[in-house]
């Protein structure tokens, strides 16, 4: 069975579209987020999408050795970066 040209048309436009945006939430979820924690004690680095780039924890909390308190601090930081992340493709999808 033929396509009538008007829904050829619309079905390559609904393809175009996918790909723009398949292509907008690639870009928006390589977005690179920094966050902290404990006033700057850890620092998280991740992509929007989740992705953990890096974690830093600065020398006095590690010289604290208080374990549960590192923890605390890792822990903020990331869902931070997660929370920052999901609101980022949020953004730039809405646009």
């Amino acid at each position: 069975m033929k396509m009538p040209g008007n829904m050829k048309n619309m079905m390559k436009q609904a393809e175009k579209m996918k790909a723009e945006m398949d292509r907008l939430q690639e870009e928006a979820g390589n977005k690179l987020l920094e966050t902290v924690s404990g006033g700057g004690m850890v620092k998280v680095t991740a992509k929007a999408k989740g992705e953990i780039i890096a974690i830093e924890i600065n020398d006095e909390v590690v010289e604290s050795k208080d374990k549960e308190m590192i923890q605390d601090l890792i822990q903020a930081a990331v869902n931070e970066a997660l929370r920052e992340g999901q609101e980022a493709i949020k953004e730039e999808m809405s646009k």
